[in-house]
């Protein structure tokens, strides 16, 4: 007989899944990740997605919107009776030297990576308290357990997010519902290829501070949010996990 102690490290086949910014990327990683294990996804993006498999539901709109975060879940209630893991993991880079950063700029980054979080969350948790159980999970970064210069609005943002998760587990986890973060470092994705073609960030230099010799993959941050969203991670709570290659314990140039 299996050891009723070892859990899966899977979601549970039928979790109901929303992910925001899942139309590429990490979110969309996420979503195919859980797909694969048996997942009813739901993606909420200011881009259409217009490979979304049969069945998933596909919602265009702002993560960054209360109105378009709630017509999401909404989606979900009608179609499935609710939601068992959000995943708040829409956001912006914001490289740019502070003293030119513009107040537009800055709150479009606020709005985004940490508000667009907290409406998610607290939009999530309205169902999820009254059920006694589910998971919420945000995408941090390894700059919310950092910081770095040319980055004010990016590290503020992610900084309080991780701060932020800590607050909503103290507060939700008494009525089942777990709140974690994942802290990618740096992942390939049309962001980071972005910054790199406009010289902003130094591929070279990432590779050497990074231990395991490389950049990141999608697929690497899912696999971090299918256990979250696991029976194997039901006493973790409040936790920010760091997946990042190595570049945080390398504290070299």
């Amino acid at each position: 007989m299996p050891d009723p102690l070892v859990l899966s490290a899977d979601p549970v086949p039928g979790t109901r899944l929303l992910v925001t910014g899942g139309a590429r990327g990490i979110g969309r990683a996420v979503a195919d990740a859980y797909a694969a294990r048996g997942g009813r996804i739901c993606i909420l993006d200011r881009d259409p997605v217009a490979d979304a498999p049969a069945g998933w539901i596909s919602r265009q709109g702002s993560a960054a919107s209360g109105p378009d975060i709630e017509a999401a879940f909404a989606a979900m209630d009608r179609a499935w009776g609710g939601v068992d893991v959000a995943h708040a993991n829409a956001g912006m880079s914001a490289n740019k030297a502070s003293l030119e950063l513009t107040e537009a700029e800055w709150r479009a980054v606020l709005d985004l990576n940490l508000t667009g979080v907290f409406l998610t969350a607290q939009a999530a948790a309205r169902r999820m308290v009254p059920a006694g159980a589910g998971v919420i999970l945000a995408t941090s970064s390894i700059y919310g357990l950092t910081a770095g210069p040319n980055r004010a609005a990016y590290t503020a943002t992610k900084g309080a997010v991780s701060n932020l998760v800590r607050s909503l587990a103290s507060e939700w986890g008494p009525h089942g519902v777990r709140v974690n973060a994942i802290a990618p470092g740096y992942v390939q994705t049309d962001m980071l290829e972005t910054l790199v073609q406009q010289g902003l960030i130094d591929r070279a230099a990432l590779l050497a501070r990074t231990t395991l010799g490389r950049l990141g993959r999608p697929a690497d941050i899912a696999a971090m949010a299918c256990f979250l969203g696991s029976p194997a991670a039901a006493w973790i709570n409040g936790a920010i996990m760091s997946v990042d290659g190595g570049w945080l314990a390398n504290g070299g140039p």
